[in-house]
């Protein structure tokens, strides 16, 4: 899918267009073969500015040619469903400077930080000023971050609360893939991070006063969903940790307890076996053997169950 914007220089008024001319954001959403020839042809760039952005193991950087086009790859948080759960990863997008003539978002699939920017273009935001829509870009990335953050740790605390009361594998499969997920948006934060760094101090492009206080800002809240992407990392970790112990305990406690019946159970058929032996035992020909024999194994059992009791290890 391509969507093309066009903000009036005059009017300061954005509509969508057909008309290619300078000025334009356009907007790529898993373009087909087709599409990626017939914007590559109109703008003058190469494809492969446009394949970089849509290989899903692409990381965050900055990509400049000699000609004056810029790419800049960013990593974003999607939510994505699997089996039945909802998985949190990432995946790239690229916004390309076609020198001083176009501005193009390149991305897999539809997701929130594009739909939220085609809001702002319609809103209040020029197609034109490309490098405040870069850094918006940057803001409203890192502000979709701590959102999902938020989302996260709610749901890791939901999780908690269920493992309290009974530890079930699904469970504790959807609190591992949190812990995945929460190691993707660490790492693609940190690359994020390079990149608005570089942009910052690399004089990659030209910086307005206005435009560099929202790169700052934007370097700020990325910063801050970092530590909280890694704090929610560390207290995960931990807490998966107790749940592995827990559950090493848990089964120590049941084999401990099997054996102890074992052995107990087994003090009644030891006093069988020596009475059922063909030798001459006490009581063999007694009127009331069998249940002197019963009693016997009936007082052995409870002394033993009595020792381990002081043992403390029959609970």
């Amino acid at each position: 899918m391509v969507k093309m914007y066009n903000t009036d220089v005059e009017t300061n008024v954005t509509s969508e267009t057909k008309v290619f001319q300078k000025g334009n954001w356009i907007n790529m959403i898993n373009p087909t073969k087709d599409e990626i020839e017939l914007i590559c042809e109109a703008v003058n760039i190469e494809a492969n500015f446009l394949h970089y952005a849509l290989d899903a193991e692409e990381k965050a950087r900055i990509d400049i040619e000699d000609d004056g086009t810029i790419l800049f790859i960013i990593d974003v948080p999607i939510s994505e469903e699997e089996s039945g759960n909802i998985v949190y990863t990432t995946m790239p997008v690229g916004v390309i400077f076609v020198r001083d003539e176009y501005l193009i978002t390149v991305s897999l699939k539809e997701n929130s930080l594009m739909t939220k920017m085609e809001q702002l273009v319609k809103k209040s935001l020029a197609t034109y000023k490309k490098s405040q829509f870069l850094f918006q870009v940057f803001y409203e990335n890192a502000s979709m971050y701590l959102n999902m953050l938020k989302i996260i740790n709610r749901k890791t605390e939901l999780l908690e609360k269920t493992l309290k009361k009974s530890l079930k594998n699904e469970d504790l499969m959807k609190m591992l893939n949190i812990e995945k997920s929460l190691v993707y948006f660490t790492t693609s934060l940190k690359s994020n991070e390079i990149v608005m760094e570089k942009t910052l101090r690399g004089k990659i492009i030209k910086l307005y006063e206005e435009d560099e206080d929202l790169l700052e800002d934007s370097i700020i809240e990325n910063k801050q969903a970092m530590e909280v992407s890694k704090t929610y990392s560390d207290i995960l970790n931990e807490t998966m940790d107790v749940y592995a112990s827990v559950i090493s305990n848990n089964i120590n406690d049941v084999m401990k307890f099997l054996t102890l019946v074992t052995i107990i159970l087994a003090v009644p058929t030891l006093v069988a076996s020596i009475w059922g032996m063909n030798v001459p035992v006490p009581f063999q020909f007694h009127q009331y053997g069998f249940p002197i024999m019963i009693a016997i194994s009936v007082i052995v059992t409870i002394l033993t169950m009595i020792w381990f009791k002081k043992k403390d290890m029959l609970k």
